[in-house]
């Protein structure tokens, strides 16, 4: 699960990498047939301008112009099987302008210049005689005669396009082109091909920068295209567009945004349902631990009294026993304080069943918790004083009365009294503190034992679990006590914590709510 969650993860990753490189790619063959078609129009936003100064002195000369004819072309095809005759004839003239040089720039001499017009005439002619195959007789009638006259487009364009690139190339860039206009162009351009990020431009001649760039414009090899502009009639250009994209990689990522943030969402789901998946199953594995120690624990606590039990009968029915009744009454109140051990140990575990399923009755009255104090202390005395421990009091709060239930909360401190007993492997040293903070009582129950690590502080008031206790073997339980005493303090509007050092003993407060 583990390699395949990986392999995702490097599969998302790869792919990213794959769609911005593909985006990258197809954002430069965008900006390059942009800037091609933006090269393009300028070259014919100038010739057209120029051809409109033509046309207006043409125009404004009022003169007739001098027709002269150039060339002139006959073409005869006869089918001899249809007897079917095309003859094709085709006259090229031109029309001279007379034109002073200073009007146009003194770009042309006195003699002007000329445009080119065509005639063409088309005849069909069906079984008729020829004179021979080139000439037709002049009185023969047509069957079909077709004839057209006009400009020569392509002559007049290609004698203007040559002309104006020479008279262009005169001319410095800034009176060829401005930044608004370029701009204008540029912006219409990429809007049409979908690039919509911001962009600066500008065009160097021979490689040193020219008056016509923008504000921000700045030179960046991977974000910067260039294509030549203004070539003349050789081929060759001494001027070059640069465009650039100050924020070329962030467009490239707001187009994959979208779907990366899904793909990142489903990875996360995936990711957390896996960690979710995997705490489960070390969650399970440490719960059937703790489980088969408590099972463990609870066997031995039940074995010891059982086994008491049974010595204690077998010495009763012992005929010299059975008639001492002082040993007699002395093995029976072995039997009834081991069956009354064992009953509080079922005791206890059906009353945490009963808390998780919330079907334990807590009722609560108003008591006195020096009170109950007083009780659980006097419920441990003889634990205590077996093991030669002393208890001292600080009873520092002037408020102690509380809503509590009397048995449950004597069981919660007698329970850490308890602890702080069984875990003192010398004389246990308890210090037992109350005081007032606001509207609160706490109870402070501070021992000199073996102490918690920062881990078993967090997780000691969980059921089953117990801290190991290395080699401090006498020390018995099943892991609830605590787990009990956390939903009874919690039950009252209260709460439970622990203060604690390893080796240098713990400190256990509860805080309740005083009655107001």
């Amino acid at each position: 699960m583990s390699l395949s969650l990986i392999g995702i993860i490097l599969v998302q990753v790869y792919w990213f990498n794959s769609s911005f490189e593909n985006n990258d790619e197809q954002f430069k063959y965008h900006v390059t047939q942009v800037i091609s078609n933006v090269s393009d129009k300028l070259e014919q936003q100038e010739e057209y301008s120029f051809y409109d100064k033509i046309n207006h002195i043409k125009d404004s000369t009022g003169k007739i112009p001098q027709k002269e004819d150039l060339l002139e072309i006959l073409f005869v095809q006869r089918n001899t099987k249809t007897n079917k005759t095309i003859v094709y004839k085709n006259s090229i003239s031109s029309e001279k302008y007379d034109i002073n040089g200073s009007i146009f720039n003194k770009k042309f001499g006195s003699d002007g210049f000329k445009s080119f017009s065509s005639k063409r005439l088309t005849e069909v002619y069906n079984n008729n005689s020829i004179i021979d195959n080139s000439v037709l007789n002049q009185s023969t009638i047509p069957d079909l005669r077709d004839e057209k006259e006009g400009n020569l487009d392509i002559l007049n364009k290609a004698q203007l396009q040559i002309s104006y690139k020479d008279y262009a190339s005169a001319l410095p860039i800034d009176e060829r082109i401005t930044k608004e206009k370029l701009r204008g162009i540029l912006k219409k351009e990429l809007a049409e091909h979908g690039v919509k990020t911001k962009f600066e431009f500008g065009i160097y001649s021979n490689g040193s920068p020219t008056k016509i760039k923008s504000e921000g414009f700045h030179f960046d090899k991977d974000a910067t295209y260039n294509i030549p502009v203004f070539a003349d009639n050789e081929g060759n250009s001494k001027y070059e567009l640069s465009v650039t994209f100050p924020n070329k990689k962030k467009f490239l990522l707001s187009q994959l945004v979208s779907i990366t943030i899904l793909s990142i969402i489903f990875t996360l789901i995936i990711i957390i349902a896996y960690t979710s998946a995997l705490n489960q199953l070390i969650r399970q594995k440490q719960i059937s631990e703790i489980k088969t120690d408590f099972i463990n624990n609870m066997t031995h606590e039940f074995k010891t009294p059982i086994a008491t039990i049974n010595l204690a009968l077998d010495a009763i029915r012992n005929p010299k026993i059975i008639e001492d009744k002082e040993k007699v009454y002395r093995y029976l109140q072995m039997i009834r304080d081991e069956n009354k051990r064992m009953h509080a140990q079922v005791e206890n575990v059906l009353r945490i069943s009963k808390l998780e399923k919330k079907e334990l009755d807590i009722s609560k009255e108003p008591n006195v918790i020096h009170d109950i104090i007083e009780d659980a202390i006097e419920h441990v005395n003889l634990i205590l004083e077996d093991k030669q421990g002393t208890i001292v009091r600080h009873y520092n709060a002037a408020r102690t009365t509380c809503l509590v239930n009397e048995v449950h909360f004597t069981n919660v401190l007698v329970n850490i009294l308890e602890n702080a007993i069984k875990y003192s492997p010398d004389v246990p040293e308890i210090e037992v503190f109350t005081e007032n903070v606001k509207d609160m009582i706490l109870i402070k129950v501070k021992d000199n034992g073996l102490g918690m690590s920062k881990v078993a502080q967090k997780r000691v008031f969980e059921k089953f679990y117990r801290e190991h206790t290395g080699d401090l073997h006498n020390v018995k339980g099943h892991g609830l006590g605590l787990a009990y005493v956390k939903r009874i303090v919690e039950d009252h509007n209260g709460q439970v914590y622990v203060e604690s050092e390893k080796g240098k003993g713990s400190t256990f407060i509860i805080k309740i709510p005083l009655i107001n």
